[in-house]
């Protein structure tokens, strides 16, 4: 009963929620589980301490409740017992804000970051920025997660063709971060461990070779978060809140897709319905790209190409990661 006494409190609370709101819009905050419970979401780390190692602590415990077969998991940012140096509360907001539900919470002091330095009201603002523009990625996953079982966090060792490789996104996003990750979050020189494949940075353009480790440093601003190619990932139109029309003014981002391959991805409704499906396939020198269902005012970037022989269907742009074509429709041949 001791294990199982967290499974029935938390459906109890499950049962009040859905008679009051509604199963669609019930959620938890548990701090404990046991098997089944998954089932009545979100669920966090309990009461960790504001320092370095409990950081790692917390990663380590959102891998493994992952890896138990619980989709959605959470933590307090900055720790909850005591108050953290601004170093490592600058760390915590940017692993916080990658991870499925992001909240700014302790004990004994307040965690908005004007209490902190300067910088901190920078890492949050970045990192709150670039979660609010995955949100098209970020919630088709959590519609995954809902559907499938697979955790929005997972492990190394969980890759996504161990886990179910017909329902994955295309878009394979590694945030290399390990048990090193004291060492990483000080700015220090870090080892990030990469899968197989080449991996295009998601907000810069660097590429790293995968199967192997590679030195990197990282200031409060940067994280190593990688795309793996043959990938299409949908980026939103809005860095200020999360809920928005993420059919509208997508920007998708296509990395690297070979010969004879083929890149999908699918953009969410607010129901975790599919409401566009944007598909690009590669023979030779010509991508055929095709959208299906309802989108508005969609761009695809090619990432580093910076210039394409021809677009049909469209006008082409530059910018900082590639050349950008902007649709005209739903149907976009280019030549390479």
């Amino acid at each position: 009963m001791h294990n199982h006494y967290a499974f029935i409190y938390n459906e109890l609370v499950w049962k009040v929620l859905k008679e009051t709101v509604g199963e669609q819009e019930a959620v938890l905050f548990a701090r404990s589980a046991s098997v089944g419970a998954q089932q009545f979401p979100v669920h966090w780390g309990g009461d960790c301490y504001a320092n370095y190692e409990s950081m790692a602590e917390s990663l380590r415990g959102g891998l493994s409740i992952g890896m138990s077969g619980f989709g959605f998991w959470s933590h307090d940012i900055g720790g909850f017992e005591n108050t953290a140096p601004a170093h490592v509360y600058k760390r915590w907001c940017a692993f916080g804000l990658l991870s499925s539900h992001s909240r700014l919470h302790g004990s004994k002091s307040y965690r908005v970051p004007w209490a902190y330095d300067d910088e901190s009201c920078d890492v949050v603002r970045h990192f709150t920025q670039l979660k609010c523009r995955m949100m098209p990625y970020l919630y088709r996953q959590a519609a995954l997660a809902n559907e499938f079982g697979t955790p929005m966090l997972r492990a190394m060792c969980s890759s996504t063709r161990t886990i179910r490789p017909a329902t994955i996104s295309t878009a394979s996003i590694c945030w290399a971060i390990r048990s090193w990750w004291r060492r990483c979050l000080r700015g220090r020189r870090s080892a990030v461990l990469s899968a197989e494949g080449r991996w295009t940075h998601l907000w810069h353009n660097d590429e790293l070779p995968g199967s192997r480790w590679h030195k990197q440093h990282h200031d409060a601003l940067s994280l190593p978060v990688y795309v793996r190619d043959n990938s299409l990932l949908a980026l939103g139109n809005n860095d200020q809140k999360a809920d928005y029309a993420w059919h509208e003014g997508t920007a998708f981002q296509l990395f690297h897709l070979e010969d004879g391959r083929e890149a999908r991805c699918d953009v969410p409704a607010a129901d975790g319905s599919t409401i566009f499906t944007l598909k690009a396939r590669r023979q030779g020198n010509a991508i055929a790209v095709s959208g299906e269902g309802e989108a508005r005012g969609w761009t695809l970037c090619l990432r580093n190409i910076p210039q394409v022989a021809g677009v049909q269907g469209g006008t082409q742009t530059g910018s900082e990661w590639g050349v950008v074509v902007s649709a005209e429709g739903n149907t976009l041949p280019i030549t390479l």
